[in-house]
């Protein structure tokens, strides 16, 4: 129900004018509701980039720009972030909302690796500063970045901010949470703990140099038992069973929450198929599997 601004009543959700007085309604707001998430923040800023637009024409400014704009809103686009704004010739992305993966961190990390990349080679006269943080944060949701409209604050953000200031020139200073998370995959340089402004204690860094691994988990890393799930590991091992023995390809559909154990269970189905060296794995299999991961999503293998 609509109620009138102007005399009270109660009107019905489709009514644009009071049918008591006659005054014109405005639909109810919808109330905004937010979360806290565990998010990975992205922070991409330019050195010296200021003190050089004093010189240029603000239109010499936009075309300089947006090629920029342009190559880093994709590189983070592309590992399945979204960028919330741009300050400046600053751009913050979220990772891990709207949307959440498993591996979030990592996206993360190698989107910033993609955009020093692409920068050095398409930009060469362009030098810039990424940090990287994943924590807790609030989540609005329903934000419209697009329109402005900011999706998540706390600590994360700012920390984010404080590596990305202190990162050395094209380089990329990760936290202690986003370098625990993707150590397994990304060569890291330690560094000394940074003073960030506004900070209690110094910040722990490292800097990221180069992936050492293929996008997506190494499924076959875990040496521990898979454990409360063997119905749902009997009806993969069946499948790949039956296929073997109708040579007729099998179609399952793992679905379940951020964490459950979907990537485990088909890392346990890759241990079964190379345990039988005439069944070959196609790249595909891994492929469909990162892309249904986390965001309560579904793989299919």
């Amino acid at each position: 129900m609509i109620r009138c601004p102007a005399c009270g009543h109660e009107n019905q959700d489709t009514s644009k004018f009071c049918s008591q007085c006659g005054s014109a309604l405005t639909p109810a707001t919808p109330e905004r509701r937010e979360e806290r998430k565990v998010v990975t923040i992205v922070f991409v800023d330019l050195v010296g980039f200021t003190a050089r637009s004093e010189t240029l024409d603000p239109e010499d400014v936009r075309t300089f720009l947006s090629p920029y704009y342009r190559g880093v809103r994709e590189e983070l686009e592309r590992y399945g972030g979204t960028v919330e704004k741009f300050i400046g010739d600053a751009v913050m992305a979220v990772f891990g909302a709207p949307v959440a993966h498993e591996d979030d961190p990592e996206r993360a990390v190698r989107a910033a690796l993609a955009i020093r990349a692409r920068v050095a080679e398409q930009e060469a006269q362009l030098q810039l500063r990424i940090g990287v943080n994943s924590g807790e944060a609030l989540v609005t949701l329903g934000a419209r970045p697009s329109e402005g409209e900011g999706m998540v604050s706390g600590d994360v953000v700012n920390t984010a901010a404080r590596l990305q200031s202190l990162a050395p020139v094209n380089g990329i200073l990760v936290g202690e949470m986003t370098y625990r998370a993707t150590a397994h995959v990304v060569e890291y340089r330690e560094t000394e703990s940074v003073t960030a402004k506004g900070k209690s204690a110094p910040v722990p860094a490292w800097e990221a140099l180069d992936v050492r691994a293929r996008f997506g988990a190494d499924l076959r890393r875990h040496t521990s038992p898979l454990i409360g799930r063997e119905t749902e590991l009997r009806l993969v091992t069946d499948a790949l069973a039956r296929a073997r023995r109708e040579r007729s390809p099998q179609l399952l559909t793992v679905v379940g929450v951020p964490g459950i154990g979907k990537s485990r269970l088909v890392g346990e189905l890759f241990k079964a198929i190379e345990s039988d060296a005439p069944v070959r794995r196609r790249s595909h299999l891994l492929g469909a599997l990162r892309d249904g991961q986390g965001a309560g999503g579904h793989s299919r293998v």
